[in-house]
C-alpha cells in the first residue's frame, strides 16, 4: 500500500508563492550566471588569444591558435565541467545539498581570478596555466548544475515548480548577455586609449601591447558575482526533502521550513523511523525496473542537444566570418575584433537566447516539459535545415541578415525547448537519495556532447578547398555539411525524447514514487514470489 506523504513535504508542494521563492531563485540563478559567464566568455577572447602568442612576424594574416591550443582552451572546462557534475552530483547525496554548495562557489571564484592571471609571457606557458585553471574552474561549475537543479526543485510548490527551476537556468541567458557585455565595454574603452590601424596596414602597430591585459579581465570578471552570492548561499537552510528523507531528521525539517513558510510545521518522527530500511541504489535492479528507460531518456536528450548547442554558441564568430558579417582578421586590429566578435554574440544573446530562456519560464507549467523539448528539438531541426540545404544563398551579401535571424531562431527554440527542459526534468523525476546523483549524471552526459561539439565542430567546419583553411588546420566538411550534421542530431533529440516522462503538476514524491513501498509496482499492487497480487482484493 503507497505511503502517506510527510507533512513537511505536503506543505512545501501546496505552499503559496513567495518571497522565498525568489530569494532562492536569484541565490541559485547567480551561480548559472556564473557558469554561463565563465563557459562562455572565452570565445570572446580566442581569436586575441591567437594574435597576441601565434602571430608570425611579416605573415599576410594575424596569429590563430594552433588546433591543439583551441581544443584544449575551448573545451578543457567542459571536461572538468562533466567530472565536476558526476563527483558533486554524488557528494551532494552523500553530505547534503548546501554543503556542497558553498565548496563549487568558491572554487568558482578562486579559479576564475586564477585564469586572468595566468603565468608566464611564452605561449605555452600562458596557456597551459590557462587550460589548468580553466579545468578546475569547469570542475566547481559542474557542481553547480545538480545541486542548483535540485535545490530549487526541492523547495518550490509542485503547482509551478518548472517556473521556478527554469528560471534559475534562464540566467544562464544573462550570464552570456553580460559576457558579450563586458568584452564590448573592455574592448571599447581600450581601443580608445590605444588606438591602433589594422593589421594590414601595419601588423605590429595592430596589436598594442595593452592588449593583454583585455583578455585577462574579461575572464577574471566572473569571480565577482559568484562572490557576492557567496554568503547568501550559505545563509539557506538544507533542502527539507534531504534532512527527512535522507538524514531522517524530520524534526530538523519542519522546523527549518516553519521558518521559511512561516507556518507551524509538527515533526512525524515515528513516520521517518518506519521508512529507515534498506532501500535501492543507483546499480539496483530496482532502479533499472522503476527509473532506467528515464535515466536513459535524460541523459540521451541532454547530450545531443549540447553537441548543438555548444557548437553554435562556441564558433558563432566563425560561422559570422564565413557570411561576412564579421570582417576579415587582417582588415581589423586587435581590439577592433574582439569588439566586433562580442558585438555579434551579445545580440544574439539579446535577440533570440534570453527570450528562449524566458519563454520557457513562463509556459513550462501551462503546456508541459514534454511539449516544449519536442517542439524545441523540431523547430532546431527545421531551422538547421533550412539554413544548410540553401547555403549558398544565404552566404550572399544581400541574403545574410536573413542568415542571421533564421540563425537566431534556432537559439530562440533550443531555450525555448530542450536546452531549459532538460535541466528542469532530471531535477524531478528521481528519488530524493539520487535526486543529485541522477542529475549529474545526465548533465554530465550533456557536457559530454558539449565536448564533441567543441572539438568536433572545430575541424569540421573547416572549409574543403585547402586554400580557405585556418592556418594549422586540415579541411573539413565546411558549414554547410556541418549544419546539416547538428540538424540530424537535433532530430535524433525528437526521438530520445520518448523516453522522458511528463512531471508537470506532479510532486517529487510522486514522479519518483517514494510513497511506494519497494515490493510494489507503478500501480500499487504487491509483487511477491508468486507474482502480484492486487491490493484492492479483500482477503477472507
Amino acid at each position: 500500500m503507497a505511503k502517506k506523504q510527510l507533512e513537511v513535504l505536503n506543505a512545501l508542494d501546496v505552499a503559496k508563492t513567495q518571497w522565498y521563492h525568489f530569494t532562492a531563485i536569484v541565490i541559485a540563478g547567480m551561480g548559472f550566471f556564473t557558469d554561463a559567464y565563465d563557459l562562455f566568455c572565452i570565445s570572446l577572447v580566442t581569436k586575441l588569444l591567437g594574435r597576441l602568442y601565434y602571430t608570425v612576424p611579416g605573415a599576410e594574416k594575424p596569429g590563430t591558435l594552433p588546433p591543439n591550443v583551441a581544443a584544449a582552451v575551448n573545451g578543457v572546462a567542459f571536461c572538468g565541467t562533466l567530472t565536476g557534475q558526476l563527483f558533486f552530483g554524488w557528494l551532494g547525496d552523500k553530505l547534503g545539498r548546501k554543503k556542497v554548495y558553498g565548496m563549487t562557489l568558491m572554487m568558482m571564484v578562486i579559479c576564475s581570478i586564477a585564469s586572468g592571471l595566468s603565468l608566464g609571457s611564452q605561449p605555452k606557458a600562458v596557456m597551459a596555466t590557462l587550460c589548468f585553471f580553466r579545468f578546475w574552474l569547469g570542475f566547481g561549475i559542474g557542481g553547480d548544475y545538480p545541486l542548483s537543479a535540485t535545490i530549487m526543485s526541492e523547495y518550490a510548490n509542485k503547482k509551478t515548480r518548472g517556473a521556478f527551476i527554469a528560471a534559475v537556468f534562464a540566467m544562464q541567458g544573462f550570464g552570456i548577455l553580460a559576457g558579450g557585455m563586458v568584452a564590448i565595454i573592455m574592448s571599447a574603452a581600450f581601443k580608445a586609449a590605444y588606438p591602433a590601424p589594422a593589421y594590414a596596414f601595419n601588423a605590429a602597430a595592430s596589436l598594442p601591447p595593452a592588449s593583454d591585459y583585455v583578455w585577462r579581465l574579461i575572464v577574471m570578471f566572473g569571480a565577482l558575482p559568484a562572490a557576492l552570492t557567496y554568503y547568501w548561499r550559505m545563509k539557506m537552510p538544507e533542502t527539507a526533502r534531504y534532512t527527512a528523507l535522507i538524514a531522517k531528521n524530520a524534526k530538523q525539517a519542519a522546523a527549518d521550513m516553519s521558518r521559511v513558510l512561516q507556518v507551524d510545521l509538527e515533526a512525524e518522527p515515528e513516520r521517518v523511523s518506519e521508512e529507515n530500511r534498506k532501500q535501492f541504489g543507483l546499480f539496483s535492479k530496482e532502479f533499472l525496473r522503476r527509473h532506467g528507460l528515464h535515466l536513459l531518456g535524460t541523459t540521451s536528450t541532454w547530450f545531443l542537444l549540447d553537441i548543438a548547442f555548444y557548437s553554435q554558441n562556441l564558433f558563432q564568430k566563425d560561422i559570422f566570418s564565413a557570411i561576412g558579417w564579421i570582417p576579415a582578421a587582417k582588415t581589423m586590429n586587435a581590439l577592433e575584433e574582439v569588439y566586433k566578435i562580442a558585438r555579434a554574440q551579445t545580440l544574439i544573446a539579446l535577440c533570440s537566447t534570453v527570450p528562449g530562456y524566458w519563454f520557457t519560464v513562463f509556459f513550462i507549467d501551462r503546456i508541459g516539459r514534454f511539449f516544449i523539448q519536442i517542439m524545441g528539438f523540431t523547430m532546431m531541426t527545421i531551422f538547421m535545415f533550412a539554413l544548410a540545404i540553401p547555403y549558398d544563398h544565404w552566404t550572399h551579401r544581400d541574403n545574410r541578415i536573413g542568415f542571421v535571424a533564421m540563425y537566431s531562431l534556432t537559439f530562440f527554440f533550443a531555450n525555448f525547448g530542450p536546452n531549459a527542459t532538460t535541466f528542469v526534468v532530471p531535477a524531478e523525476i528521481f528519488p530524493a537519495r539520487l535526486r543529485s546523483t541522477c542529475h549529474g549524471i545526465s548533465s554530465a552526459a550533456g557536457k559530454a556532447g558539449a565536448i564533441v561539439g567543441a572539438f568536433g565542430f572545430l575541424y569540421a567546419a573547416q572549409s574543403k578547398d585547402p586554400a580557405k583553411v585556418d592556418a594549422g588546420y586540415r579541411p573539413g566538411i565546411g558549414v554547410r555539411n556541418s549544419l546539416l550534421v547538428l540538424g540530424c542530431v537535433n532530430a535524433l533529440g525528437v526521438l530520445f525524447t520518448f523516453l522522458v516522462p511528463e512531471s508537470n503538476g506532479k510532486s517529487l514524491e510522486e514522479m519518483a514514487r517514494e510513497n511506494e513501498n519497494e515490493n510494489e509496482d507503478g500501480n500499487g499492487n504487491e509483487i511477491t514470489e508468486m507474482g502480484v497480487r492486487d491490493s484492492r482484493t479483500v482477503p477472507v
